[in-house]
């Protein structure tokens, strides 16, 4: 116990420093689940790709679509969500696969669709980054 108060006397720094990383990783999580609604991460997504045939709709700019993204998604950039709404079809009880590249714009595009009356609009955790690294595929058609 001694030789752990002494690491921590000579490691105040980057004990704050860990506090102050982990206090903002919770404060992220929770301020998602707040306003974001529920996220699901790839594996969820794809249960619900398979199950329920959401819209899929890409967040990220058109270079960036056209470079890979998910089966069957449909691109609309976050500015132009609003008044591309109408493209994500006239069902707004059918559910909704939002993602970006992180997963963090995502969760804004839930809540605006949600402003909109889309009833489940679901962000995808970790965006088409953590999709890839899951080793799901993606197109470029």
């Amino acid at each position: 116990m001694q030789q752990f108060l002494e690491f921590f006397a000579n490691h105040l720094v980057l004990f704050a420093a860990f506090g102050t990383v982990l206090l903002l990783m919770v404060a992220n999580e929770v301020h998602g689940g707040l306003t974001g609604g529920k996220r699901v991460g790839p594996m969820e997504a794809v249960r619900m790709i398979n199950d329920r045939e959401p819209v899929i709709v890409d967040l990220r700019p058109a270079g960036d679509f056209k470079k890979g993204h998910l089966l069957n998604a449909i691109n609309v950039p976050l500015a132009k969500l609003e008044e591309r709404a109408g493209d994500l079809g006239k069902d707004r009880n059918r559910p909704v696969l939002l993602y970006c590249a992180l997963g963090g714009s995502s969760g804004e595009a839930a809540a605006r669709l949600r402003k909109l009356g889309f009833t489940e609009a679901y962000p995808i955790r970790g965006g088409i980054n953590a999709w890839m690294q899951s080793n799901l595929p993606v197109t470029a058609k």
